[in-house]
């Protein structure tokens, strides 16, 4: 995840560079059910509304839980399918709350009710995130549901009036990016904590739809759009958090805006983004499938790890036996094309590898989405190296 936000405060408010901290553990994206009342069109765990056999039960998935607290992982991401169609996600989001977990709720907002607000209100949730493709009509269309935008806004607004931090979730495409400046201004209208624009990324539904991918320009535009927003809110004193996700590019490109727009502070920005690093798939990011199946992200659910049922999460996450565990362990990662010549490799760390094994079944190739020009990450056209300024030469991954 690219948080915008902090970075543009750096840009305002400058601090000194401190040593990197790494987490603890991973962040888990749990998608401890499989069921969801929607039809996404980009859903990368391909949901419908029916039981799947084989998921965790209560009691498996607090055994997990001992496990990932021991493994010191700090944050839990509860999702689904639709996790509140799980008839325990209650009891589950409690324990994970009392044993000190930081807990989201990623929801598609429809089953946010009057009926369960209070539940939902006296947990605690760290953050609930909403998804939404768009205003009303593109979203509907994409939900294939009418009445879906209705439905998920009126579970914000309760969020909202509950105390708890909500934010809506958007993945950029070719059919939605029109509706990104309405969207946004929907979200300061209507008071919502944070925007999370997440790229589209190749898998499940994502994969099969990969054709309306947002191309090189509309990227940019949306990108420049969300920076300059995110700017505005910080010099009108507001606190709407800005992060985007699935195309580490995206912290390259704001390099590339403070070039333009703050040339004093390149050098800086550009070294508390070496300190960000770009991808953590595999690394500070892990998911866990409705089956117990481990996967490097949620992206990456045609690869299987381990099983939780079978040995503990914090045993498959530490091997390294598996090629692409070790691959993405690697440190810097060994990667092909552009990626490998890029001279901004250390922000960026490759990208998301999984639209690279999606479309040339390598996943240390070059990342197909990347929107950024070979001239502007010093690539020549055939892969020759431009020779770059020195304050931008790094390490050359080959």
């Amino acid at each position: 995840m690219f948080r915008i936000s902090q970075y543009m405060q750096e840009i305002a408010k400058p601090t000194p560079l401190s040593p990197k901290r790494n987490p603890p553990g991973p962040v888990v994206i749990w998608n401890l059910v499989r069921r969801c009342n929607l039809t996404c069109q980009h859903c990368y765990s391909i949901s419908a509304d029916k039981d799947f056999p084989g998921e965790l039960n209560t009691q498996e998935v607090f055994t997990v839980m001992d496990d990932l607290k021991a493994f010191h992982v700090p944050v839990l991401i509860l999702s689904g399918g639709e996790p509140l169609l799980r008839p325990d996600i209650f009891d589950i989001a409690r324990r994970a709350k009392s044993m000190g977990f930081y807990v989201g709720l990623s929801s598609n907002g429809t089953l946010i009710t009057e009926a369960n607000i209070a539940q939902i209100a006296e947990i605690g949730f760290d953050y609930v995130g909403v998804s939404l493709d768009g205003i009303e009509a593109t979203h509907d269309k994409f939900r294939r549901k009418q009445g879906a935008f209705k439905e998920s806004l009126h579970g914000i607004k309760l969020c909202r009036e509950a105390g708890i931090k909500v934010g809506v979730r958007f993945t950029l495409t070719q059919d939605n990016a029109h509706d990104l400046p309405a969207l946004l201004q929907l979200t300061e209208d209507q008071g919502i904590d944070k925007f999370y624009l997440s790229h589209l990324n190749y898998a499940g539904r994502g994969n099969i739809n990969r054709k309306h991918d947002a191309v090189m320009e509309t990227t940019r535009n949306a990108m420049d759009l969300l920076f300059d927003t995110c700017w505005n809110d910080i010099q009108q004193g507001r606190h709407r958090e800005f992060v985007t996700g699935n195309n580490d590019a995206d912290g390259v490109y704001l390099l590339f805006w403070v070039r333009k727009n703050f040339p004093h502070l390149e050098e800086h920005i550009r070294a508390k983004l070496a300190q960000w690093g770009g991808n953590s798939s595999g690394v500070n990011v892990a998911n866990i499938d409705n089956l117990g199946v481990v996967h490097p992200d949620t992206f990456w659910w045609h690869y299987p790890l381990g099983n939780v049922k079978d040995r503990p999460f914090s045993e498959i996450w530490q091997d390294t036996s598996d090629p692409l565990m070790a691959g993405f362990k690697a440190s810097p990662r060994k990667l092909k094309g552009r990626c490998g010549e890029c001279a901004y490799f250390d922000i960026c760390g490759g990208n998301t590898r999984v639209r690279a094994q999606q479309l040339t079944g390598d996943p240390w190739q070059e990342d197909p989405a990347c929107y950024l020009t070979d001239e502007e990450i010093g690539v020549a056209a055939g892969g020759e190296r431009i020779k770059m300024t020195p304050y931008i030469q790094i390490r050359r991954v080959v």
